[in-house]
């Protein structure tokens, strides 16, 4: 048994652990260098973390990747086992035995079928039954059109862009599985081009089924019927929006971007001042081309482990989940007539609301100083470390995470500009809502000027909607007023970019539609059309 003495020792020795150990512990914001958060300082022209960022968080989405057509991103991925996949013959009842495309919905692969009416036509499904590796190119890249949406396959075939060839299916997916099968690559997403039918897969059934023609006997064309081809669109935006196409599993500490400056500054002048719908990857240069290749040959083969185990996913997610709605909510609240003082009011402080609810995590105790101090303080560097607490909490011990591959690095730099410039326009428009008396826990002294607060919406408007618009996410690309039950939201996209009138699709649409696509309502149900 232990001594009184011995044992009064001890009680208190653990007393005073429990209690250190419940000493909260704060980051020291309060040493912060206002040079280096400085509120006002906007991010570098030549700046791509944004466009990393959204074309990151964008993968495998169909919603962003008609939006805009032509991608910026390569990465590998796997078809894990057991997945399901789908391929309409063309050539009969034979099973493909080499090169050949595969769905992941059979809407989608059905009306490929040959057949006729009388005869029917062939339609196979197969399991994935080893993970089979593929290549993913974001962005519209099964749309064989000339305008770049198939750039980033060129540089993988033939190490140039080939425009003039964006027909030629059978030339690309012979040349890109020649270079699959020195790289340890089954297969390409864009539709999934599989190289060897036999290596990793098994058939579950080849059927003859009925024709989804109507009374159509040219097996070259694509059904007749308007609801088999709005079916095959319908049934591609399930995989609208986050968390996208599920059955693809992409490894992003291989991914490749045409936005990273240091790895193709051939592009970086092709981006600047250009709006993203113009940019192309076409215009790379040579020396660029070969870099990126090289990069995606040490890439593939790399072994896992030397990954961080970082779910990049989920930390881009974050970040869109955390602010998106919010800013979303304070662009409403400021879409007001300025000349109503008393909504005018209300507005601001409830944009004071929104903007306090962001960034309360990071006002540590004794952060706003008194307002006497604060007039003569124009520069709002008091602001400085609640800047610097919103923008570095949620990465700021990745790095440490063991060693970040060039793509990790990529990715962490991405949200790192992200949230800086998210967080410095949100702290400098909540530093001045809290210096005028807005904010409601900090009730003024004396009634508000009401002259200064429509000063400081016009301004707030103006700061929220630029970097709504520099963020760009497509979460808020949507249909307003909202579709309706028999409708659905859809974006103009190949091959249903005009008015087809055997099959009385709708889209009547002019150059600027196809373009720059803008979110339309269209029918579900017969007759179809906007």
């Amino acid at each position: 048994m232990l001594s009184t003495k011995k044992a009064t020792f001890w009680l208190f020795f653990v007393v005073e652990r429990v209690l250190t150990a419940q000493i909260p512990l704060s980051p020291d914001y309060h040493q912060v260098d206002p040079l280096q958060w400085d509120l006002d300082e906007p991010p570098a022209v030549n700046a791509t973390g944004n466009l990393v960022f959204e074309t990151a968080n964008s993968l495998l989405q169909h919603w962003p990747s008609t939006r805009y057509r032509i991608g910026h991103t390569i990465v590998p991925g796997i078809v894990p086992v057991g997945t399901i996949l789908y391929h309409g013959t063309i050539t009969g009842p034979h099973m493909p035995t080499a090169l050949d495309w595969v769905a992941v919905e059979p809407e989608h692969s059905m009306i490929f079928c040959n057949g006729t009416v009388e005869t029917g036509y062939w339609h196979a499904t197969f399991s994935v039954t080893r993970p089979m590796k593929v290549l993913y190119f974001d962005g519209n890249s099964a749309a064989k059109v000339s305008e770049g949406t198939m750039d980033t396959q060129d540089l993988v075939a033939w190490s140039e862009m080939k425009p003039e060839w964006f027909e030629n299916e059978l030339q690309r997916i012979q040349d890109l599985c020649k270079w699959g099968l020195q790289n340890g690559v089954d297969g390409f997403v864009s539709e999934i081009m599989i190289c060897n039918f036999t290596s990793h897969m098994e058939l579950i059934s080849f059927s003859n089924v009925e024709s989804l023609r109507l009374g159509d006997d040219n097996p070259a064309d694509l059904p007749n019927d308007p609801n088999t081809i709005f079916e095959m669109m319908h049934s591609a935006s399930w995989r609208e929006n986050y968390p996208g196409e599920t059955r693809i599993i992409l490894d992003y500490s291989g991914l490749i971007s045409f936005y990273d400056n240091d790895l193709v500054p051939s592009l970086v002048p092709r981006h600047v001042g250009v709006e993203r719908w113009d940019h192309r990857v076409a215009g790379i240069s040579p020396e660029d081309i070969e870099r990126v290749k090289d990069r995606l040959a040490q890439v593939l083969k790399q072994p896992p482990v030397t990954a961080s185990g970082i779910d990049w996913k989920t930390v881009l997610r974050f970040v869109v989940d955390r602010y998106a709605s919010r800013l979303d909510m304070m662009q409403y609240l400021m879409n007001i007539t300025l000349d109503d003082t008393p909504v005018l009011l209300d507005r601001a402080r409830k944009v004071q609301r929104q903007l306090r609810t962001i960034l309360a995590p990071y006002i540590i105790l004794g952060t706003p100083p008194s307002r006497g101090s604060v007039e003569v303080n124009a520069t709002n560097s008091w602001a400085a470390p609640v800047f610097q607490g919103c923008a570095t909490t949620h990465t700021s011990t990745i790095g440490t995470r063991g060693i970040l591959t060039p793509s990790e690095r990529l990715l962490l730099q991405a949200v790192q500009e992200t949230t800086r410039e998210i967080c410095r326009v949100t702290t400098r428009i909540w530093a001045s809502g809290f210096i005028a008396g807005i904010d409601p826990l900090y009730p003024p002294d004396q009634d508000l000027d009401a002259d200064h607060i429509r000063t400081l919406m016009g301004e707030w408007k103006e700061d929220i909607a630029r970097l709504m618009s520099w963020l760009d996410w497509n979460v808020w690309v949507k249909c307003r007023p909202a579709c309706g039950v028999e409708e659905m939201c859809y974006f103009p996209t190949w091959p249903f970019q005009g008015w087809d009138s055997a099959s009385k699709l709708w889209l009547d649409l002019n150059e600027g539609d196809w373009k720059r696509p803008q979110p339309k309502c269209i029918r579900r149900l017969e007759p179809y059309g906007f």
